[in-house]
Protein backbone atom coordinates (compact mmCIF):
# COMPACT_ATOMS: atom_id res chain seq x y z
CA UNK A 1 0.00 0.00 0.00
CA UNK A 2 1.54 3.12 -0.89
CA UNK A 3 2.22 5.82 2.01
CA UNK A 4 -0.04 8.37 2.74
CA UNK A 5 0.96 11.79 4.39
CA UNK A 6 1.02 9.79 7.94
CA UNK A 7 3.00 6.69 6.98
CA UNK A 8 5.64 8.70 4.90
CA UNK A 9 6.38 11.01 8.49
CA UNK A 10 6.39 7.48 10.32
CA UNK A 11 9.64 6.51 7.99
CA UNK A 12 10.89 10.14 8.26
CA UNK A 13 10.67 9.87 11.89
CA UNK A 14 12.53 6.50 12.17
CA UNK A 15 15.35 7.96 10.08
CA UNK A 16 15.39 10.80 13.03
CA UNK A 17 14.53 13.47 10.54
CA UNK A 18 11.25 15.24 11.97
CA UNK A 19 11.00 17.75 14.47
CA UNK A 20 7.92 18.13 16.78
CA UNK A 21 7.32 21.68 17.89
CA UNK A 22 4.73 22.80 20.33
CA UNK A 23 3.05 26.68 20.97
CA UNK A 24 4.01 28.41 18.30
CA UNK A 25 2.10 31.03 16.77
CA UNK A 26 -0.02 31.10 13.58
CA UNK A 27 0.89 34.29 13.31
CA UNK A 28 4.54 34.94 11.73
CA UNK A 29 6.25 32.44 13.94
CA UNK A 30 5.34 29.43 12.43
CA UNK A 31 6.56 31.31 9.02
CA UNK A 32 9.79 32.70 10.39
CA UNK A 33 11.13 29.22 12.78
CA UNK A 34 10.16 27.20 8.65
CA UNK A 35 12.49 29.98 6.78
CA UNK A 36 15.17 29.86 9.70
CA UNK A 37 15.33 26.40 9.57
CA UNK A 38 15.46 25.82 6.05
CA UNK A 39 18.68 27.33 5.70
CA UNK A 40 20.17 25.31 8.88
CA UNK A 41 22.20 21.81 8.20
CA UNK A 42 20.83 19.67 9.43
CA UNK A 43 17.41 20.74 8.48
CA UNK A 44 14.69 18.52 9.44
CA UNK A 45 10.75 18.31 8.66
CA UNK A 46 9.39 20.68 11.42
CA UNK A 47 5.95 19.59 12.51
CA UNK A 48 4.17 22.15 14.40
CA UNK A 49 1.35 21.36 16.71
CA UNK A 50 -0.47 22.80 19.90
CA UNK A 51 -0.41 25.99 17.93
CA UNK A 52 -1.58 29.65 19.48
CA UNK A 53 -5.57 29.64 19.74
CA UNK A 54 -6.26 25.91 18.40
CA UNK A 55 -6.54 22.48 19.95
CA UNK A 56 -3.77 19.83 20.27
CA UNK A 57 -3.91 17.81 16.90
CA UNK A 58 -4.52 20.75 14.51
CA UNK A 59 -1.14 20.75 13.15
CA UNK A 60 1.18 22.03 10.04
CA UNK A 61 4.00 20.60 8.51
CA UNK A 62 6.80 22.19 6.76
CA UNK A 63 10.56 21.79 5.66
CA UNK A 64 9.17 18.48 4.11
CA UNK A 65 11.62 17.27 1.40
CA UNK A 66 14.30 20.02 1.97
CA UNK A 67 16.97 17.93 2.22
CA UNK A 68 18.37 14.91 -0.53
CA UNK A 69 17.27 12.23 1.90
CA UNK A 70 13.48 12.99 2.79
CA UNK A 71 13.02 14.11 -1.06
CA UNK A 72 14.50 10.52 -2.27
CA UNK A 73 12.12 9.01 0.67
CA UNK A 74 9.52 10.89 -1.13
CA UNK A 75 10.08 9.58 -4.51
CA UNK A 76 11.25 6.35 -4.01
CA UNK A 77 14.90 6.83 -5.21
CA UNK A 78 18.04 5.11 -4.07
CA UNK A 79 20.21 7.32 -1.39
CA UNK A 80 23.02 9.28 -2.71
CA UNK A 81 24.56 12.72 -0.98
CA UNK A 82 25.23 13.64 -4.42
CA UNK A 83 22.86 15.79 -6.41
CA UNK A 84 24.08 15.27 -9.79
CA UNK A 85 23.99 11.57 -9.13
CA UNK A 86 20.17 12.02 -8.05
CA UNK A 87 20.09 14.16 -11.13
CA UNK A 88 20.93 11.43 -13.23
CA UNK A 89 18.57 8.77 -11.62
CA UNK A 90 15.64 11.29 -12.38
CA UNK A 91 16.68 11.45 -15.82
CA UNK A 92 15.59 7.81 -16.03
CA UNK A 93 12.73 8.28 -13.46
CA UNK A 94 11.10 10.78 -15.17
CA UNK A 95 11.16 8.80 -18.60
CA UNK A 96 9.99 6.07 -17.12
CA UNK A 97 7.42 7.54 -14.99
CA UNK A 98 5.40 9.16 -17.77
CA UNK A 99 5.84 5.69 -19.97
CA UNK A 100 4.00 3.81 -17.53
CA UNK A 101 1.65 6.45 -16.12
CA UNK A 102 -1.07 4.78 -18.17
CA UNK A 103 -1.32 1.78 -15.94
CA UNK A 104 -2.26 3.66 -12.71
CA UNK A 105 -5.58 5.03 -13.50
CA UNK A 106 -6.78 6.50 -10.69
CA UNK A 107 -9.35 4.29 -8.54
CA UNK A 108 -12.54 5.28 -7.60
CA UNK A 109 -13.48 4.05 -4.00
CA UNK A 110 -16.26 4.66 -1.36
CA UNK A 111 -14.75 5.70 1.45
CA UNK A 112 -11.52 7.19 3.30
CA UNK A 113 -9.80 8.78 6.29
CA UNK A 114 -10.64 12.42 4.43
CA UNK A 115 -14.54 11.61 5.48
CA UNK A 116 -13.42 11.20 9.46
CA UNK A 117 -14.94 14.72 9.58
CA UNK A 118 -17.65 16.86 7.67
CA UNK A 119 -18.68 20.29 7.63
CA UNK A 120 -21.31 21.69 5.49
CA UNK A 121 -23.40 24.72 5.17
CA UNK A 122 -23.31 26.83 8.41
CA UNK A 123 -20.79 24.65 9.75
CA UNK A 124 -18.10 25.77 7.75
CA UNK A 125 -15.58 28.05 9.07
CA UNK A 126 -12.08 27.37 7.54
CA UNK A 127 -10.38 29.27 10.50
CA UNK A 128 -11.15 25.96 12.28
CA UNK A 129 -7.75 25.17 11.20
CA UNK A 130 -4.44 26.79 11.97
CA UNK A 131 -4.29 28.88 8.48
CA UNK A 132 -0.39 30.30 8.93
CA UNK A 133 0.59 33.82 8.29
CA UNK A 134 3.73 33.34 6.55
CA UNK A 135 5.62 36.21 6.02
CA UNK A 136 5.05 39.56 7.83
CA UNK A 137 4.08 41.81 4.84
CA UNK A 138 1.86 38.67 3.33
CA UNK A 139 -1.63 39.95 2.87
CA UNK A 140 -3.65 37.60 4.85
CA UNK A 141 -3.37 34.13 6.15
CA UNK A 142 -2.60 31.22 3.21
CA UNK A 143 -3.63 27.86 3.58
CA UNK A 144 -2.53 26.81 0.10
CA UNK A 145 1.09 26.48 -0.18
CA UNK A 146 1.88 22.60 -0.56
CA UNK A 147 -1.85 21.85 -1.57
CA UNK A 148 -3.32 20.33 -5.19
CA UNK A 149 -6.45 21.90 -6.64
CA UNK A 150 -8.20 19.66 -8.41
CA UNK A 151 -10.66 21.41 -11.51
CA UNK A 152 -12.30 19.48 -14.51
CA UNK A 153 -12.16 20.62 -18.13
CA UNK A 154 -16.40 20.93 -18.85
CA UNK A 155 -15.32 20.19 -22.73
CA UNK A 156 -13.06 16.86 -21.96
CA UNK A 157 -13.57 15.78 -18.34
CA UNK A 158 -9.89 15.88 -17.96
CA UNK A 159 -9.21 16.28 -14.87
CA UNK A 160 -6.48 18.79 -13.07
CA UNK A 161 -4.13 18.64 -10.24
CA UNK A 162 -2.26 21.93 -9.68
CA UNK A 163 -0.40 24.52 -7.18
CA UNK A 164 -2.13 27.86 -6.73
CA UNK A 165 -1.41 30.20 -3.91
CA UNK A 166 -4.61 30.13 -1.75
CA UNK A 167 -5.72 33.23 0.38
CA UNK A 168 -8.60 32.46 2.86
CA UNK A 169 -10.73 35.82 2.84
CA UNK A 170 -13.10 35.13 5.88
CA UNK A 171 -14.46 31.85 7.40
CA UNK A 172 -16.44 30.80 4.28
CA UNK A 173 -14.21 32.46 0.82
CA UNK A 174 -10.61 32.02 -0.32
CA UNK A 175 -9.12 33.63 -3.18
CA UNK A 176 -7.67 31.58 -6.57
CA UNK A 177 -5.00 33.17 -7.72
CA UNK A 178 -4.07 31.22 -10.87
CA UNK A 179 -1.46 32.43 -13.99
CA UNK A 180 -2.88 33.22 -17.13
CA UNK A 181 -2.35 29.86 -19.06
CA UNK A 182 -2.39 27.43 -16.87
CA UNK A 183 -5.12 24.36 -17.01
CA UNK A 184 -7.01 25.74 -14.01
CA UNK A 185 -7.44 28.91 -15.23
CA UNK A 186 -8.42 27.42 -18.41
CA UNK A 187 -10.84 25.23 -16.77
CA UNK A 188 -12.50 28.22 -14.93
CA UNK A 189 -12.72 30.68 -17.63
CA UNK A 190 -14.45 27.81 -19.94
CA UNK A 191 -17.21 27.62 -17.13
CA UNK A 192 -17.60 31.28 -17.09
CA UNK A 193 -17.59 31.66 -20.67
CA UNK A 194 -20.62 29.76 -20.41
CA UNK A 195 -21.87 31.56 -17.22
CA UNK A 196 -21.35 29.05 -15.21
CA UNK A 197 -19.33 28.28 -11.46
CA UNK A 198 -16.14 26.10 -11.76
CA UNK A 199 -16.16 23.40 -9.30
CA UNK A 200 -13.29 23.63 -7.50
CA UNK A 201 -12.09 21.01 -4.60
CA UNK A 202 -8.74 22.01 -2.62
CA UNK A 203 -6.30 19.56 -1.21
CA UNK A 204 -4.28 20.99 1.51
CA UNK A 205 -2.40 18.14 3.31
CA UNK A 206 -1.42 15.10 1.74
CA UNK A 207 1.90 12.86 0.88
CA UNK A 208 4.69 15.75 -0.61
CA UNK A 209 4.56 13.57 -3.79
CA UNK A 210 0.48 14.83 -4.38
CA UNK A 211 2.00 18.81 -4.18
CA UNK A 212 5.06 18.40 -6.09
CA UNK A 213 3.35 16.21 -9.04
CA UNK A 214 0.80 19.17 -9.16
CA UNK A 215 3.45 21.47 -10.00
CA UNK A 216 4.45 19.64 -12.61
CA UNK A 217 4.15 20.06 -16.57
CA UNK A 218 2.05 16.71 -17.82
CA UNK A 219 -0.18 16.08 -20.48
CA UNK A 220 -3.70 17.46 -19.63
CA UNK A 221 -5.29 14.95 -17.36
CA UNK A 222 -2.43 12.89 -15.81
CA UNK A 223 -1.48 14.02 -12.24
CA UNK A 224 -3.31 11.22 -10.80
CA UNK A 225 -1.69 8.74 -13.28
CA UNK A 226 1.66 10.32 -12.92
CA UNK A 227 1.25 10.10 -9.07
CA UNK A 228 0.26 6.62 -9.09
CA UNK A 229 3.33 5.96 -11.01
CA UNK A 230 5.70 7.10 -8.55
CA UNK A 231 4.22 5.47 -5.90
CA UNK A 232 3.95 2.22 -8.27
CA UNK A 233 -0.21 1.90 -7.34
CA UNK A 234 -3.06 3.78 -8.38
CA UNK A 235 -4.65 7.16 -6.14
CA UNK A 236 -7.49 6.00 -4.67
CA UNK A 237 -10.27 8.64 -4.52
CA UNK A 238 -14.20 9.39 -3.71
CA UNK A 239 -16.14 10.92 -5.78
CA UNK A 240 -17.18 14.18 -3.95
CA UNK A 241 -20.44 14.94 -4.04
CA UNK A 242 -21.25 18.21 -4.20
CA UNK A 243 -18.73 19.21 -6.82
CA UNK A 244 -18.37 15.29 -8.68
CA UNK A 245 -14.59 16.01 -8.60
CA UNK A 246 -12.07 13.01 -7.75
CA UNK A 247 -10.83 14.17 -4.22
CA UNK A 248 -7.95 11.68 -2.87
CA UNK A 249 -9.24 9.11 0.14
CA UNK A 250 -6.60 9.88 2.04
CA UNK A 251 -5.70 13.58 1.65
CA UNK A 252 -5.72 15.55 5.36
CA UNK A 253 -8.25 18.26 4.61
CA UNK A 254 -10.27 19.07 0.95
CA UNK A 255 -12.11 21.97 0.70
CA UNK A 256 -14.81 22.45 -1.64
CA UNK A 257 -16.86 24.95 -3.43
CA UNK A 258 -17.66 27.23 -6.21
CA UNK A 259 -15.62 29.61 -8.22
CA UNK A 260 -18.32 31.61 -9.91
CA UNK A 261 -18.08 34.34 -13.18
CA UNK A 262 -17.66 38.15 -12.32
CA UNK A 263 -17.07 37.96 -8.60
CA UNK A 264 -13.63 39.18 -7.97
CA UNK A 265 -11.68 40.21 -4.49
CA UNK A 266 -8.01 41.71 -3.77
CA UNK A 267 -6.06 39.11 -3.23
CA UNK A 268 -2.07 39.27 -1.68
CA UNK A 269 0.34 40.43 -2.01
CA UNK A 270 2.41 37.52 -1.04
CA UNK A 271 6.10 36.81 -0.82
CA UNK A 272 6.91 34.66 -3.97
CA UNK A 273 9.76 32.01 -4.59
CA UNK A 274 12.09 34.70 -5.98
CA UNK A 275 12.78 35.61 -2.54
CA UNK A 276 10.48 39.11 -3.30
CA UNK A 277 6.63 40.15 -3.44
CA UNK A 278 7.21 41.12 -6.85
CA UNK A 279 3.07 40.66 -7.92
CA UNK A 280 1.23 43.12 -5.74
CA UNK A 281 -2.16 43.13 -4.57
CA UNK A 282 -5.23 42.47 -7.36
CA UNK A 283 -8.59 41.33 -8.36
CA UNK A 284 -8.65 37.66 -8.06
CA UNK A 285 -10.98 35.24 -8.29
CA UNK A 286 -12.76 33.78 -5.59
CA UNK A 287 -14.26 30.15 -4.29
CA UNK A 288 -17.60 30.30 -1.81
CA UNK A 289 -16.55 27.16 0.10
CA UNK A 290 -19.56 24.81 0.58
CA UNK A 291 -17.69 22.11 2.60
CA UNK A 292 -14.66 20.99 4.72
CA UNK A 293 -13.79 17.41 5.02
CA UNK A 294 -10.99 16.91 7.13
CA UNK A 295 -9.33 13.87 9.14
CA UNK A 296 -9.12 13.57 12.81
CA UNK A 297 -5.96 15.64 13.94
CA UNK A 298 -5.42 16.93 10.56
CA UNK A 299 -1.99 18.26 9.25
CA UNK A 300 -2.02 21.23 6.79
CA UNK A 301 1.14 20.62 4.44
CA UNK A 302 3.13 24.32 4.33
CA UNK A 303 5.71 24.80 1.32
CA UNK A 304 5.93 28.48 1.49
CA UNK A 305 7.27 30.45 -1.31
CA UNK A 306 10.83 32.58 0.03
CA UNK A 307 14.15 33.56 -0.85
CA UNK A 308 15.74 30.47 -1.80
CA UNK A 309 16.46 27.94 0.16
CA UNK A 310 12.55 26.76 0.56
CA UNK A 311 10.59 23.81 0.92
CA UNK A 312 10.14 23.30 -3.07
CA UNK A 313 13.42 24.74 -4.25
CA UNK A 314 15.39 21.48 -3.58
CA UNK A 315 12.94 18.93 -5.80
CA UNK A 316 12.38 22.25 -8.29
CA UNK A 317 16.71 21.55 -8.75
CA UNK A 318 16.56 18.09 -9.08
CA UNK A 319 13.27 17.74 -11.59
CA UNK A 320 13.94 21.32 -13.57
CA UNK A 321 17.83 19.78 -14.22
CA UNK A 322 16.69 16.05 -15.33
CA UNK A 323 14.02 17.41 -17.39
CA UNK A 324 16.46 20.52 -19.02
CA UNK A 325 18.90 17.35 -19.55
CA UNK A 326 16.61 15.34 -21.21
CA UNK A 327 15.54 17.99 -23.60
CA UNK A 328 19.26 18.69 -24.92
CA UNK A 329 19.57 15.14 -25.30
CA UNK A 330 16.50 15.48 -27.43
CA UNK A 331 18.16 18.72 -28.85
CA UNK A 332 20.68 16.72 -30.39
CA UNK A 333 23.33 18.24 -28.07
CA UNK A 334 26.59 15.64 -27.79
CA UNK A 335 28.41 15.00 -24.46
CA UNK A 336 26.39 16.61 -21.94
CA UNK A 337 28.18 16.10 -18.77
CA UNK A 338 25.73 17.71 -16.26
CA UNK A 339 23.12 20.11 -15.65
CA UNK A 340 22.40 22.06 -12.22
CA UNK A 341 20.07 24.59 -11.82
CA UNK A 342 20.82 26.53 -8.82
CA UNK A 343 18.99 26.74 -5.59
CA UNK A 344 19.96 30.19 -5.63
CA UNK A 345 18.05 31.24 -8.52
CA UNK A 346 16.67 28.00 -10.52
CA UNK A 347 15.86 28.18 -13.85
CA UNK A 348 17.36 31.64 -13.30
CA UNK A 349 21.02 30.67 -12.84
CA UNK A 350 21.85 27.39 -15.19
CA UNK A 351 25.08 25.45 -15.34
CA UNK A 352 25.59 22.91 -17.94
CA UNK A 353 28.48 20.55 -18.06
CA UNK A 354 29.87 19.87 -21.62
CA UNK A 355 32.63 17.43 -22.90
CA UNK A 356 33.51 20.12 -26.58
CA UNK A 357 33.56 18.20 -29.37
CA UNK A 358 33.39 21.10 -32.10
CA UNK A 359 33.53 24.51 -32.68
CA UNK A 360 30.18 26.48 -31.45
CA UNK A 361 29.05 23.34 -29.25
CA UNK A 362 29.48 25.29 -26.07
CA UNK A 363 27.38 28.36 -27.35
CA UNK A 364 24.82 26.34 -29.00
CA UNK A 365 24.24 24.50 -25.20
CA UNK A 366 24.20 27.79 -23.98
CA UNK A 367 21.30 29.16 -26.65
CA UNK A 368 19.38 25.82 -26.38
CA UNK A 369 19.36 25.80 -22.68
CA UNK A 370 17.91 29.39 -22.44
CA UNK A 371 15.18 28.25 -24.43
CA UNK A 372 14.12 24.87 -23.67
CA UNK A 373 11.38 24.04 -20.82
CA UNK A 374 12.60 24.90 -18.22
CA UNK A 375 14.69 27.31 -18.15
CA UNK A 376 13.15 29.27 -21.09
CA UNK A 377 10.61 30.52 -18.58
CA UNK A 378 11.73 33.25 -16.50
CA UNK A 379 15.43 32.42 -16.88
CA UNK A 380 18.07 35.00 -16.46
CA UNK A 381 21.58 32.91 -16.68
CA UNK A 382 22.97 29.82 -18.14
CA UNK A 383 26.77 29.18 -17.46
CA UNK A 384 28.33 26.11 -20.10
CA UNK A 385 31.64 24.70 -18.15
CA UNK A 386 33.70 22.20 -19.30
CA UNK A 387 33.33 18.55 -18.39
CA UNK A 388 36.29 18.61 -15.56
CA UNK A 389 33.82 21.07 -13.55
CA UNK A 390 30.97 19.84 -11.86
CA UNK A 391 27.94 21.93 -12.46
CA UNK A 392 26.36 21.10 -8.38
CA UNK A 393 29.64 22.92 -7.14
CA UNK A 394 28.97 26.55 -7.03
CA UNK A 395 32.48 27.18 -6.18
CA UNK A 396 33.89 25.33 -9.38
CA UNK A 397 31.51 27.26 -11.71
CA UNK A 398 32.96 30.92 -10.28
CA UNK A 399 36.34 29.56 -10.42
CA UNK A 400 35.31 28.77 -13.99
CA UNK A 401 33.36 31.85 -15.04
CA UNK A 402 36.51 33.66 -13.37
CA UNK A 403 39.49 32.24 -15.24
CA UNK A 404 37.57 30.95 -18.57
CA UNK A 405 35.60 33.67 -19.74
CA UNK A 406 36.80 36.94 -21.70
CA UNK A 407 33.78 39.50 -20.97
CA UNK A 408 33.83 40.67 -24.38
CA UNK A 409 33.78 37.50 -26.21
CA UNK A 410 32.04 35.10 -24.07
CA UNK A 411 29.26 36.91 -22.58
CA UNK A 412 25.84 36.60 -25.27
CA UNK A 413 22.34 38.34 -24.61
CA UNK A 414 19.13 37.10 -25.65
CA UNK A 415 16.67 39.67 -25.94
CA UNK A 416 13.12 39.69 -25.34
CA UNK A 417 12.96 36.63 -24.50
CA UNK A 418 10.06 34.75 -22.26
CA UNK A 419 9.00 35.93 -18.63
CA UNK A 420 6.29 36.73 -16.08
CA UNK A 421 4.64 39.39 -13.39
CA UNK A 422 7.08 38.09 -10.65
CA UNK A 423 10.23 39.16 -13.09
CA UNK A 424 12.22 41.59 -10.47
CA UNK A 425 13.63 43.84 -13.28
CA UNK A 426 10.08 44.58 -15.08
CA UNK A 427 8.68 47.72 -13.75
CA UNK A 428 5.30 47.94 -13.69
CA UNK A 429 2.56 48.08 -14.85
CA UNK A 430 2.80 46.47 -18.35
CA UNK A 431 1.42 44.79 -20.59
CA UNK A 432 3.76 42.68 -21.97
CA UNK A 433 6.60 40.58 -20.19
CA UNK A 434 9.75 40.28 -21.69
CA UNK A 435 13.18 39.84 -20.10
CA UNK A 436 16.77 39.11 -21.52
CA UNK A 437 18.84 36.21 -21.21
CA UNK A 438 22.99 36.43 -20.49
CA UNK A 439 24.51 33.62 -22.18
CA UNK A 440 28.07 32.92 -20.55
CA UNK A 441 30.64 30.61 -22.51
CA UNK A 442 33.28 29.45 -19.56
CA UNK A 443 34.67 26.55 -21.55
CA UNK A 444 38.05 27.01 -22.45
CA UNK A 445 38.60 28.43 -25.53
CA UNK A 446 38.15 25.67 -28.21
CA UNK A 447 40.46 26.76 -30.47
CA UNK A 448 43.38 26.80 -28.62
CA UNK A 449 42.31 24.26 -25.71
CA UNK A 450 45.27 21.91 -25.77
CA UNK A 451 47.49 25.16 -25.05
CA UNK A 452 45.52 26.47 -22.21
CA UNK A 453 47.17 26.19 -19.03
CA UNK A 454 47.81 23.78 -16.53
CA UNK A 455 45.13 23.93 -13.58
CA UNK A 456 46.86 22.87 -10.45
CA UNK A 457 45.35 19.72 -9.19
CA UNK A 458 46.23 16.97 -6.13
CA UNK A 459 45.45 13.41 -8.04
CA UNK A 460 43.63 11.06 -6.24
CA UNK A 461 46.56 8.09 -4.91
CA UNK A 462 48.47 11.53 -3.58
CA UNK A 463 45.00 12.19 -1.62
CA UNK A 464 44.54 9.26 -0.26
CA UNK A 465 48.19 8.90 0.66
CA UNK A 466 48.33 12.37 2.58
CA UNK A 467 45.34 11.49 4.00
CA UNK A 468 46.05 7.84 5.28
CA UNK A 469 49.27 9.39 6.74
CA UNK A 470 48.31 12.72 8.23
CA UNK A 471 44.49 12.61 8.66
CA UNK A 472 45.12 12.29 12.75
CA UNK A 473 47.16 15.14 12.82
CA UNK A 474 45.55 17.80 10.87
CA UNK A 475 42.10 18.15 9.68
CA UNK A 476 42.06 17.59 6.14
CA UNK A 477 38.52 16.47 5.38
CA UNK A 478 37.56 19.75 3.33
CA UNK A 479 34.18 21.46 3.25
CA UNK A 480 35.76 25.15 3.72
CA UNK A 481 33.05 27.24 1.84
CA UNK A 482 34.56 30.62 0.14
CA UNK A 483 31.49 31.95 -1.55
Amino acid sequence: MADDLRAWLSRVDAREQLKRINGADWNIEIGTISALHSRSEPCCALLFDNIKGYPKGHRVLTCSVTNLRRLQLALNLPETDSGMEMVKTMREKLSAWERTMHQFPRQETKSGPILENVRSGNDVNLFELPVPRWHESDGGRYIGTGDAIITQDPDSGEVNLGTYRIMVHDAKMTALYMSPGKHGRIHYEKYHAMGKPCPVAMSFGHHPVVNRVAGMELPPGCEYNFIGAVQGEPVKVIKEEITGLPIPADSEIVVVGWVPPDKTKVEGPFGEWTGYYASKEREAPIVEVERIYFRNDPIILGAPPMRPPSDGSLFQVVKNSALLWNALVKSNVPDVRGVWMSEVGLQQFVVVSIKQRYPGHARQTGFLTSQNRPAAYHGRYVVVVDEDIDPSNIEDVMWALSTRTDPENDIDIVRRAWSTPLDTMIRKPTNAYFSSRGVIDACKPYEWINEFPEDIRTSDEWVAKVKDKWGSAVNLKGGRRIW
